[in-house]
């Protein structure tokens, strides 16, 4: 079989790729990344001499290009997006031009070659819960909060209407908060322990109570290729790690890992329309797939900070430009 994979060398797919040639070691993978700030060709060195993998260096708002490398393969899973929050409520423009046309475009080109695809999103399109309400599902409403989750929201859209209208062979996940190694140290986890590894505090939005449903990278990439093996075409499944955690408990597990107390934590402004609470149910994921989470958190988290202590050159370049 043949994947493109668009983003891959961002943190969930590099950790993808290179689970999906652990696991199908003879099908062919082209990464169509861009290499914007928060992508590394680094988080794939392992496997960049491989003779069934390729890197493309381009756009997926590229028409022509897109079209080119869609023709090619037999599956797209679509994990290239801008990520992070904070940067779109700074400036939405990016956001919505990959996002958004970034996704438009390569449906446009599912749809003249008839391929596979898969639309990797997240949580966050569905808003945020109080304390007491239950977890999100497939059937939730979306209530997107941030430019980002909104530019998520608009593309999960675009996918359902492409298979409502032309009847391709789509689907979609929603994942909850990924962590794991080759994650950029912008996010909470890796930013909060090269802080610590480089003896500076840590800041915490707000009161540090608002909670996040935490799924290891390699949890999320099982429940992928879950998807694209025994998936329904036009559905959308929901991939959460049941492990919900707030800001403040996440803070005290990764101080106590370094030896750290308190007071090397410091609580700093709220971010601007701050979601309170993710959580997602994975329960059709469970009973159509087969599928649900393996990885303890705390054992998974100690990884992850273990990962960090010894790539040190890795993150350091990265933190520089981020």
């Amino acid at each position: 079989m043949r994947l493109l994979v668009t983003g891959g060398c961002g943190f969930i797919a590099s950790n993808f790729i290179r689970y999906w040639f652990k696991n199908h070691p003879q099908d062919e993978i082209i990464n169509l990344d861009l290499l914007t700030y928060a992508a590394n060709p680094g988080n794939l060195a392992d496997i960049a001499e491989l003779a069934n993998y390729r890197f493309v260096q381009g756009n997926i708002c590229d028409a022509i290009l897109v079209e080119k490398l869609v023709s090619e393969v037999d599956i797209v899973i679509n994990l290239a997006a801008e990520t992070h929050v904070d940067r779109s409520i700074l400036g939405a423009e990016d956001f919505v031009q990959t996002n958004i046309i970034g996704t438009f475009t390569l449906l446009e080109a599912i749809k003249k070659y008839q391929k596979r695809f898969h639309q990797i999103s997240t949580d966050e399109v569905y808003g945020d819960l109080q304390d007491q309400e239950p977890a999100f599902n497939e059937n939730s409403p979306y209530r997107p909060s941030s430019p980002y989750s909104a530019s998520k929201a608009s593309a999960d859209h675009l996918v359902r209407s492409y298979f409502r209208t032309f009847k391709l062979p789509v689907t979609i996940s929603n994942c909850s908060n990924n962590y794991g190694p080759y994650q950029f140290p912008e996010k909470l986890i890796p930013f909060f322990a090269t802080n610590l590894i480089e003896n500076k505090k840590v800041p915490v939005y707000g009161s540090g109570k608002n909670v996040r449903d935490w799924i290891h990278v390699d949890d999320h990439n099982a429940g992928i290729e879950a998807i694209l093996q025994k998936g329904k075409m036009g559905e959308t499944y929901c991939l959460g790690g049941g492990q919900e955690m707030n800001n403040l408990e996440i803070t005290q597990m990764i101080l106590n890992f370094f030896g750290k107390d308190q007071a090397w934590m410091e609580f700093v402004e709220d971010r601007k329309g701050h979601d309170w609470r993710y959580a997602i149910n994975y329960q059709k994921a469970k009973q159509e797939l087969g599928w649900s989470p393996q990885i303890n958190f705390a054992q998974g988290l100690e990884q992850t900070l273990t990962w960090y202590q010894s790539h040190e050159s890795w993150w350091k370049a990265l933190k520089n430009r981020a």
